[in-house]
Order: C-alpha cells, then structure tokens, then sequence
C-alpha cells in the first residue's frame, strides 16, 4: 500500500493544480476545450471534464474511509491482473538510417516501375498544381470574411505591473521586491536568488547539477522521497534553475547594442503556496540551500546519465533550439556561457563529469561543497540576495511575519562587504570566457549528425552592431517574416515543421537567426534563407500600396506584446523590467515604434538583412543530408555528436 504521507502529498499536489490552472504560456481557452474534448468524443457532456469539485470530493471520502485500498484495487485490476498487454523489444543499429533509405528508395522505384506513361503524367501535374496551390495567396475576398482588429481598437499605453523594491529590508541585507496585484486566488509566487558570481569559471557547467541536486537528492534529515513528499504537501511546487542575463551599463538605452560584458548571475530557488503555507514554503527553500544533500555518489551518477541521455534525445527532436544556442555562442558572451551550459557543448561536459562521478567522487563532491560555500560566502552572500514576491494583499499581509522571519534566519552577515557593480563592472565569467570562444566556438559553418531523418537548419548574423540602437519595427518586421514568407517557403511549399526566425530587440546583442523545424530539405532552405532580403523588398513595395496588410502585421506584432498572463507570469514580466532596468518611458517609445511602423521600415530591415554581418551557420541532421548539401555547394564543418 501507500503510506498516509505520500497520499497527502500526491492529493495536494493534483489539488493545487486543479484550483490554480496555470497553463502557462499555454491559451487557457484552449486547454480548455482540450479538456472539454476528451469527453465530447464519447457522446458524454463536454463541461464533465473541467468539473473538478465532485470526484475530487469522493476520492476524499474513499481515502479516508479506506486510505490507500482504493489505489491498490486499481492497480490489481488495471495492471497486476490485467491480461491485456504487449512486449516491445528495441535493438540499436548503426545503419538505421541507411537501412530505411534504402528500403524507401526501392518502394518508390518499384511504384514508378508499375505506373503507366498516363499515371506518371499525372502525378507531375497534379504535384505542380499543389505547388501554383502553396504559393498563391489568399483572395482578398476570401480574406474579407475572417473578422479582425484595426488598428484603431488597439490600446496605445503600455501595461504595466507593480514594483515595489526595498533593498536591505528589516536590515536583513537582502532586496525584496514585491508585485501586489488585484487577486492571485490565494497563492504566493515566491523567487528567491542568490549570486553565483563567485564560482570559479572552470566549475560552471556543474551549475545545472548542483540546482538538481537541491532538490532530488534530500537535504537536512530528510531523504529524497522525504524531501519530495514534504514539498507535495505544503506548496504547489518548488524548483532550483539558474538565472543569467546581460545588463546595459549607465547611460545605455535597453535596445542599444552593447559589448555584453556586464552581467548578473543568480541560483534561483521558485515556488508557490497558499497564503498561510509559506512558512513552509520558505523554510524548504533555506533547507535546499544550506543543506542539500551533496554526498549522494548514486544519486549523482544516475542524474549524470539520465541528463546525458536526455540531452542526446532532445538534440535529436529539437535540433533547432541547439542550432540558434550553438550560433549564439559565436556572437556574445552570453550566448556563448549559454552553450557552455546547457548546448552541444555541454554534452560533452556531462560526460566528463560523469566520468569523475564515477571515478573520482572525492574530487567532484569538492568542488561542489565549493560551489556552495562560495554563493553562501559568509561576508558578501547577504548583499546578492534578491526575494521576489508576487501575491495579492491577503497573501502579503497573510505572509509578512514567514518574510521576517525567513530574511533573519539566512546565512551570511547582514552588514557585511557589498558585491561589485555588475552593471558598471565586467562579470568575473568574461575573461576566460572570451578567451575559450575563439577555439570553442569559432565563426563558421557547422553541422552536427545525429541517428534522423529530418534537418534543423539555422544561419545567423548580426542585424545590428555595437553602438547602433534597435527601432521597435524589427519587432513587426521579424513576425511578418515568420509568419509568413518563412511560412509559406519553410513551412508550406518545403513542407518543414516549422520555419521561422528569431530577433530580440532587448537582447543587446544585435543578432538575427533563421531556423527550421523537422525540415525535410537542408540546402535548400539555406536558398530559402538567402532570398529573403529580396522578397522583404517585394513586400515593402507592396506594403506601401495595401495599409490593411500593413496594419494586419502591426496588429500581430502588438498581439505578441498584449497576450493573456497568469499572475506569476505578471510577477516575473515586472521582476525582469525592474532587473535590467528598462523604464516605463523606454516602454512605451518601443510600443509607440510598433504602432508607427512604416512600408519604409519593411525597406530599411531587408537592406539590413541582405548585409548581414558574420553570417554563420549550424545545422543538426544525418551524415547523408550534409553529403547532399556538400554536392550543392553547401560545405560545413560536419562532427558527430550522437
């Protein structure tokens, strides 16, 4: 059976999720008709799947009339004693790639050997009536009968969202900004970070597993189960992550391009909890960080492996995210400590550590104690602590005395050493990191075989340079060309995935990337790529004679800007405004920009891209795609990765 622990502990948790619905990023409307969807199709009532409240009132009531039977009878009857079953065996091959080529190949040989000349001709013309179909447009009337914004509906300020900041509040030495909003359903969305600044630049691509370890190994006298079923029953959750971003120095705007040499750097322990239940809330997170369990050889060794494999598999379904990393770390600091600790790079990282885990564990639990001891140094770690706090009134006032108390009972010196300005100062990751860039992340063209059928291909450069300032019409722009020329080509006609492009006008680093999804083709969508400052240039003259078009692409682009937030996602919006500390003016003039945006700016974006400084590009796919691409003149520095 189950003891009464892990009950409770699982119940809390299905609860909270059920009463907050936090779906995130996720449309709500949409993870609610998905719900409501999962019932319609058996001709029950849709509305049965989003009422929570009853059945989660008998599971109650079966529980405590019965504890753990009503679990153990469904598992005898759905699983032990269940007859229904099948046996799947995997064996690993080395030329399943060739093998399924091959076997494709001789299928479409042996079909075309048994068409007639008819058959054969009509196929070639049905296939090129599909591609005159792809890359048509729309009617105009057809267009017409989908209802849609003008631009006159749009609202023209900028949303903001509560900031209020004490630094060294009750004398704790620590900053704690709080984000009060209208209601958060009873919940506290708590932050707390600390400065990692002072790990040693060798150490850092131990920083994810030290966040790991916080939270899945125990700490204190509890046990990692312990330690789990403890967070399922007090709060909604709780996580350790790592926080790093640039910070533009005195006098620079935040959409200037910038030298990206200052930045800050936290460990970042998250969750959330009722009210009345952040002492406990609070009381987990000083336990993670000042007794986590770090002497956990086992533990470690099998969190090495899963990550390993786990990184292996993700390189292989979501190349695309590790193509534009793997560009990024050619261009900035940033971006290049990003590929350290979490890209291609870092896979090979895992298994050096691994292989330390495994045969000298009394060297890597020292410099993990380091790590710890460093971010909790006693003179200087109270001065880079930051609470963040996101609730409504009722919570903060609920929470206030848990707050004091959690601030005084931290480790370090509350009057102690303050750390350096990291918005004036350069971080102290900057100098070794620009010296291993050249080597470890050169600017060329690289491609990355993995076991799969499909491509992600990225090419990159830099739209902006140093000391220029960003106009917010990227913003427009760079959403025209992902919704639709990327689309239309990437997408629609090169039959991808997904085609799009990436450009942050905060970002300060001035970079451009293009990016496909599961892509069927290799080198021609590097064509695809290429052409786009021409067709932008089409657009834009076309654009200048057609406002509504004009107008659809600001609306999108404002659309992007408003969407819907959950309350934590208001609270972190605020905390990173306040953090780079980008003001409400500077908001508005990038929002003003959008709604201003010209046919001209369309123009002046492609005269931009086809002048793309330091292009470069990385692509994850098969040993034979990069063979093809070679053949059609496309040559890259191709290693194997997995």
């Amino acid at each position: 059976g189950f003891s009464e622990e892990e009950i409770a502990s699982a119940m809390n948790t299905i609860e909270f999720r059920l009463r907050e619905f936090n779906t995130g990023s996720y449309p709500k409307g949409l993870s609610f008709m998905l719900g409501a969807m999962s019932k319609w199709i058996y001709d029950r009532e849709p509305t049965d799947a989003l009422k929570f409240e009853e059945p989660l009132a008998e599971l109650k009531t079966m529980i405590a009339e019965s504890g753990s039977e009503v679990f153990t009878k469904f598992l005898t009857e759905y699983l032990v004693e269940n007859n229904h079953r099948v046996t799947i065996e995997l064996a690993p091959s080395k030329t399943l790639e060739q093998e399924e080529l091959k076997g494709e190949e001789d299928r479409l040989t042996a079909i075309k050997d048994s068409m007639t000349d008819e058959q054969l001709d009509e196929v070639i013309q049905k296939t090129n009536d599909l591609k005159a179909l792809q890359a048509s447009e729309d009617a105009p009337e057809d267009r017409a009968t989908i209802p849609s914004l003008e631009l006159s509906d749009l609202k023209r300020e900028v949303t903001e969202y509560p900031n209020e900041v004490i630094e060294n509040e009750s004398d704790s030495g620590v900053t704690v900004v709080r984000h009060e909003l209208a209601s958060t359903s009873g919940i506290a969305y708590v932050k707390f970070m600390v400065d990692t600044a002072g790990i040693e630049y060798d150490d850092l691509a131990l920083l994810p597993l030290l966040t790991r370890i916080m939270t899945e190994t125990g700490a204190g006298e509890y046990s990692d189960v312990e330690l789990s079923q403890r967070i399922g029953t007090h709060t909604g959750g709780v996580a350790a992550s790592l926080l790093k971003t640039t910070l533009a120095p005195d006098g620079v705007s935040s959409r200037d391009i910038f030298e990206g040499t200052n930045m800050l750097s936290k460990l970042v322990i998250s969750g959330k909890a009722t009210g009345d239940k952040t002492n406990e809330l609070f009381s987990i997170f000083k336990l993670i960080l000042t007794e986590a369990n770090l002497d956990s050889k086992k533990k470690v060794i099998e969190m090495l492996k899963e990550t390993k494999t786990r990184l292996e598999s993700s390189i292989q379904g979501s190349g695309h995210s590790y193509a534009n990393t793997r560009m990024k770390s050619r261009y900035s600091i940033n971006g290049f400590l990003d590929e350290k600790m979490g890209g291609i790079t870092y896979l090979n990282s895992i298994s050096t550590i691994l292989k330390d885990a495994e045969e000298d564990w009394d060297s890597l639990l020292a410099r993990l104690e380091k790590m710890r001891a460093t971010i909790l140094e006693t003179t200087s770690c109270r001065n880079g602590m930051i609470l963040d706090i996101t609730g409504d009134k009722a919570v903060m006032d609920t929470m206030k005395p848990s707050v004091d108390e959690f601030l005084n009972s931290l480790p370090g010196d509350a009057q102690g050493e303050k750390l350096q300005d990291f918005y004036n100062t350069e971080h102290p990751w900057v100098t070794k990191a620009r010296d291993e860039m050249t080597e470890a992340a050169p600017l060329k063209d690289e491609g990355f075989v993995v076991p799969t059928q499909v491509s992600y291909v990225g090419k990159g450069g830099l739209l902006y340079e140093e000391g220029e300032t960003v106009p917010g019409s990227t913003a427009v722009v760079s959403r025209y060309l992902r919704t639709g020329y990327l689309w239309d080509h990437v997408r629609v006609i090169g039959g991808a995935y997904g085609g799009f492009c990436t450009f942050n006008p905060n970002g300060g680093d001035g970079l451009f990337t293009f990016l496909s999804y599961r892509d069927p083709n290799l080198d021609k969508t590097l064509d695809v790529y290429d052409s786009t400052a021409d067709a932008l240039l089409a657009a834009a003259e076309e654009l200048e004679n057609n406002p509504d078009a004009l107008a659809t692409a600001i609306i999108g682009a404002v659309g992007d800007l408003d969407g819907a937030l959950s309350p934590d996602q208001k609270g972190s919006k605020a905390f990173n405004r306040w953090l780079v500390r980008q003001t409400p003016e500077e908001r508005q003039q990038f929002r003003d920009e959008i709604l201003n945006t010209k046919a001209s700016d369309f123009k002046d974006f492609a005269i931009r891209l086809k002048n793309l400084k330091k292009p470069s590009v990385a692509v994850v796919s098969s040993k034979a795609a990069f063979e093809a691409a070679a053949e059609a003149g496309k040559v890259m520095d191709v290693q194997q990765i997995v």
